[in-house]
């Protein structure tokens, strides 16, 4: 390559670049605060840590207002609560605007709806879906609308309902939980003028296969269930009227032939729609699928390592040139790069050292 084309993909490159926050949400049961902040380059893929944020107790997973004011936090304990806190993008520091009741047993998952005017949470311990209004300074108000899960299914970790993810539909019109304890992806019907939510679709996992985590593809038509107790992940396809799954495949998220313990946890979709991730834990890695834009199908590429123990999350950098994932139980953030033509993963080098990391949330800069 030239010199001159050389500085001009260079000087593109950095035309692109943008400047982002990013949060860290954690477990709190060792060295942890509670939510760490740092700043992340789109052009370098670097994260440098700002430091602790706001404290709060075993805020796992964070959501932030489209507002870019707001960020919202799960206190993952039995008497499950959620945090509001008002974000200075200055700085990168929280304050906290107050906490309301999750309306059950260790909330793990959320997000904001499109209006911003809802958020909506499940909670793993009681197995339920919640929506809780936003008010206009950012403070949460008590349950608007509140859907117990029952059932059970066949393993010693299924013997009740255990809601592990909420993910609104592209359009807004549905939010879609992965319900570990009774193996099955439900749809809900969301209502954007009130906040409700009623039951509008389910469909069954194999028995035993425990759905955790789920995503969409960019246009809607296809859904991807990561299964955590038999480490595979399901492809579906999506009607948007009707909030109904049809399954198309399942494939393992593990390299033929490995024997030990694993379990899974996250699962993302690459902005261009071509590739799909999850994570490992016991296996330690990060699975590479290829997806057939067409029929929503994947094909495996690889398994690569992620660098430390316990990869709880993972996700994919705005811009999609990189990922990063989060090693929960050897305490590191670990980046790779994202081969933009078959999906593989590089590292660059980078491995911060942060306490207990879950999820990581970015927020876009002026």
């Amino acid at each position: 390559m030239s010199k001159t084309i050389a500085t001009a993909l260079l000087s593109a490159s950095s035309a692109f670049a943008a400047e982002y926050l990013a949060f860290a949400g954690t477990y709190t049961r060792g060295e942890s605060k509670g939510i760490y902040s740092f700043r992340f380059n789109t052009a370098t893929g670097k994260l440098t840590p700002i430091g602790l944020a706001g404290e709060t107790t075993n805020p796992s997973f964070l959501t932030i207002h489209q507002n870019g004011r707001y960020l919202y936090a799960v206190n993952e304990v039995a008497v499950g609560t959620v945090t509001a806190f008002s974000i200075d993008k200055a700085t990168g520091k929280l304050t906290e605007l107050n906490q309301v009741s999750a309306k059950g047993s260790i909330p793990c998952h959320l997000q904001v709806d499109k209006t911003g005017r809802y958020l909506v949470i499940v909670n793993y311990g009681s197995g339920s879906t919640v929506s809780l209004p936003i008010q206009p300074d950012g403070r949460l108000g008590e349950s608007v609308s509140f859907q117990q899960h029952t059932g059970s299914s066949t393993s010693p970790r299924q013997k009740g309902p255990h809601a592990h993810s909420i993910n609104f539909s592209p359009d807004y019109r549905h939010a879609v939980v992965a319900d570990l304890g009774i193996d099955k992806v439900l749809t809900f019907k969301f209502n954007a003028k009130d906040g409700a939510l009623t039951p509008a679709s389910s469909i069954d996992m194999k028995p035993g296969a425990g759905p955790r985590h789920f995503a969409f593809s960019p246009t809607g038509k296809f859904g991807y269930a990561i299964n955590e107790l038999d480490s595979t992940v399901t492809a579906m396809s999506y009607n948007k009227g009707s909030g109904a799954f049809k399954a198309l495949q399942t494939l393992s998220t593990l390299p033929d032939g490995w024997k030990g313990s694993n379990t899974t946890a996250e699962t993302r979709i690459h902005p261009s729609g071509r590739f799909l991730y999850g994570s490992n834990r016991g296996h330690d890695s990060i699975a590479v699928f290829g997806v057939d834009r067409r029929s929503g199908k994947l094909t495996y590429v690889e398994n690569f390592a992620t660098q430390g123990r316990t990869p709880r999350n993972f996700v994919i950098d705005p811009s999609g040139q990189f990922l990063i994932a989060e090693n929960m139980d050897s305490h590191s953030i670990v980046i790779f790069r994202i081969d933009q033509t078959t999906g593989r993963l590089t590292p660059t080098g980078d491995k911060l050292d942060v306490p207990s990391p879950v999820c990581l949330r970015f927020l876009k800069l002026p």
